[in-house]
């Protein structure tokens, strides 16, 4: 039977692209196993990569405080990424990358079965809502942010929150009070 560890133990030794090359850390993912909501993001950064931590640097420090703000425990949830390692200089995942990695993803989201699925950027976005069938309702993060898409699957009905990545108030301070307003939706629901 698969398990959260099983998975952690495949992503350390995961040799499928050549982003282990340069990874100090790979970032399985941390949290809840028996979440209800699980945060994807696109790939560790450099903090990440040191610690092997998904969100421990300036935009989980954003995080934290929307988590915070909207009410959410961090030890409430689940939190991983699409790339498992870093890329260099915080490029942007390359399609192969994904196509590698995402099968730890799913395993993820199979074991911890979550009602939420909360997406962070557009990496994330694209390929969670095409995974469940809403590749037709992507309109890039600015135009979906914040909004809830409900799917059925074969045995649970999973709502999908496009958000703005938290780095982005990093970049432009007058972006958080739009991720607040995002955040309180999910904290609504």
């Amino acid at each position: 039977m698969d398990s959260l560890n099983n998975i952690s133990k495949d992503v350390f030794s995961c040799k499928k692209c050549g982003l282990y090359k340069e990874r100090m850390n790979p970032v399985p993912g941390a949290g809840n196993p028996k979440a209800e909501i699980i945060f994807v993001g696109e790939a560790p950064g450099a903090n990440e990569d040191m610690r092997g931590i998904p969100f421990c640097g300036a935009a989980g420090r954003v995080l934290d405080r929307l988590l915070e703000k909207a009410g959410i425990r961090r030890e409430d949830i689940y939190i991983t990424n699409i790339l498992k390692c870093r890329p260099p200089e915080n490029r942007n995942p390359r399609e192969e990358e994904i196509k590698a990695c995402v099968p730890y993803l799913e395993r993820q989201m199979a074991i911890i079965k979550p009602r939420i699925i909360c997406c962070l950027g557009n990496f994330a976005v694209s390929y969670i809502m095409r995974k469940f069938g809403l590749g037709n309702k992507i309109r890039g993060i600015s135009k979906i942010h914040g909004k809830i898409f409900s799917v059925q699957t074969l045995f649970d009905s999973i709502e999908i929150i496009p958000f703005y990545h938290p780095a982005v108030a990093i970049y432009n301070v007058n972006m958080i009070n739009i991720l607040e307003k995002d955040f309180e939706v999910l904290r609504k629901h």
